[in-house]
């Protein structure tokens, strides 16, 4: 199987919805408009894709200058375990390489922890850094 990794914004709706309701982030897909414009207003996007097939997702925001922020990482559970979110993670490291904070919050879960920790991010819980969230309810 062949993946093409393309880094553009104007993905079809309907592919992005069946992307994360896949993964169960429902909480993205109540409203498709809002999630259109967050990836249009993202700093980048690179996606996955098994010919006209939507399988994987990165979207970074922030200034691209001293930060950036991994805002989503997901890949359809029928492609899970093949490497598609390593090559996604990898692709952003490298192109921000330079960028002294990169920056992502997630749930907790072994191989969770496991896939960040291999791709060089620190726990905020290991480390000298703390991190601090407010979330907002879901609507």
């Amino acid at each position: 199987m062949l993946i093409n990794f393309i880094n553009r914004k104007n993905i079809n709706i309907e592919q992005l919805e069946k992307l994360y309701n896949d993964v169960e982030w429902y909480a993205y897909t109540q409203d498709l408009n809002v999630l259109q414009n967050a990836i249009n207003q993202s700093l980048e996007v690179i996606s996955a894709w098994n010919g006209e097939e939507l399988v994987g997702l990165i979207r970074i925001v922030g200034d691209g200058l001293t930060i950036i922020y991994i805002q989503d990482i997901l890949v359809l559970n029928a492609y899970q375990n093949q490497g598609i979110a390593t090559r996604l993670i990898q692709k952003v490291l490298h192109k921000y390489k330079s960028i002294r904070q990169k920056v992502l919050l997630t749930e907790e879960a072994p191989d969770v922890r496991h896939f960040y920790e291999k791709n060089g991010f620190e726990s905020c819980d290991q480390g000298s850094l703390v991190a601090f969230a407010k979330l907002g309810e879901i609507r």
